[in-house]
């Protein structure tokens, strides 16, 4: 579309205030939602113009979503193409590689790298992308060729089945936009190299997010005996196997993960250390507890307990219960890390909830770290929901 076609969304008289000061989020309570408006196709790319005339910016607009706006540019008219997407790219690029010697992490991590509802990762000659929001979705054909422009990657693999989507009104699908994807990718991490299954596996496939916090974890296991709960593919484990743990016992819910979890054990060299087992995470844990099971560094890294707002409160439940278990396991003078990656539960509530988790263990215990995702996942400093990663080491008594 002509930038001098673009339908014109205006803004409701007393709001635009937090626009201005730097928010790329628009809500549908904010905006004039008049017929024009309610009509446009969700994604469609528009202009933002204020309650007094001047043009705000260039938006992405889906009237069916809270989220209704979307802020790709603040400069009025600019123009949204692959050229667009490759300059914001490469300016993320740029970031990256002062900050990683290897090409494994994530290169887009939507608002915060300016590119709202899009995240796009690098693993080797393979690049990943998710796109997350209706407007990135009518940007698909510019965003692959911009990823082939600035990577020059051996495959792209598109990623469709995350739970945002469906809230945009997209379809949930994966493919093979460049070149072939033969099986689970390797991932270079700190000496080690991992499979990550990019096609199906959770979320992108892999978690860069949890990379610094990995390494803090494993400076810790040097002859301790190691727990992974909820370990995915393995990465928190064998990190602390690589680092000098005496045996690490991993525990998913999903033989898939388990499957990669042994098969980058063995790949590095690691298996001998290693046990693993499936099953419900809250019973595994308290089947080990009811064993008098005792280790020295116990992980717990859950999926997300709370995927909406109204899931909060069941959530820190949820939360203080894993803790209360997991607690139980630590033995004297042993170490938790456990973490929480949904935005909706905040820093200081998880932080109360696991407190009150292992005061109900009967434990008490000091934190030691707390932080967030790696620096691959730049916090907006107007959007605090980016900031969605709680890490908490504890150290117990």
């Amino acid at each position: 579309m002509a930038t001098d076609a673009r339908p014109e969304i205006r803004l409701l008289p007393g709001h635009g205030k937090r626009l201005k000061r730097g928010h790329p989020w628009l809500y549908s309570n904010e905006i004039r939602m008049d017929e024009a408006a309610r009509g446009l196709t969700p994604g469609t790319l528009v202009e933002i113009v204020g309650t007094d005339g001047r043009g705000l910016g260039v938006a992405m607009f889906n009237p069916h979503s809270l989220i209704s706006g979307r802020l790709l540019s603040r400069e009025p008219g600019a123009a949204i193409d692959s050229k667009f997407v490759a300059r914001t790219l490469s300016r993320a690029l740029t970031l990256r590689d002062s900050l990683f010697s290897e090409p494994y992490y994530r290169l887009v991590h939507g608002e915060a790298d300016g590119l709202p509802g899009l995240v796009v990762e690098r693993y080797g000659d393979v690049a990943l992308c998710q796109i997350n929001s209706a407007g990135m979705a009518g940007l698909q054909d510019d965003i692959v060729s911009a990823v082939e422009e600035v990577l020059r990657p051996g495959a792209i693999v598109m990623r469709g089945d995350s739970p945002a989507r469906r809230l945009e009104g997209l379809d949930a699908k994966n493919h093979i936009a460049k070149g072939v994807l033969e099986g689970a990718q390797i991932v270079r991490e700190s000496g080690l190299e991992f499979f990550a299954d990019l096609a199906h596996g959770q979320k992108t496939g892999w978690y860069f997010d949890q990379r610094d916090n990995r390494s803090f974890t494993a400076s810790l296991a040097p002859g301790r005996r190691v727990l992974d709960a909820y370990c995915h593919s393995g990465a928190f484990g064998l990190r602390a196997a690589k680092a000098g743990a005496t045996s690490v016992t991993f525990i998913d819910r999903a033989e898939p993960c388990l499957d990669l979890a042994r098969r980058s054990a063995a790949h590095n060299g690691l298996s001998d250390l290693c046990h693993f087992s499936k099953g419900d995470m809250f019973s595994e844990l308290a089947c080990l507890h009811e064993a008098q099971e005792k280790f020295d560094l116990v992980i717990a890294d859950p999926p997300p307990f709370a995927k909406a707002r109204k899931d909060a409160k069941a959530g820190l439940k949820a939360v203080r219960k894993l803790t209360r278990l997991a607690s139980a396991l630590v033995g004297a003078r042993g170490f938790l890390a456990i973490s929480s990656c949904s935005h909706h539960i905040g820093a200081a509530d998880f932080a109360e909830a696991v407190t009150r988790g292992f005061r109900d263990a009967g434990r008490t215990a000091r934190i030691v770290r707390t932080s967030g995702a790696s620096a691959d996942h730049p916090i907006h400093p107007a959007l605090p929901e980016s900031a969605y990663l709680t890490f908490m080491m504890l150290a117990f008594d």
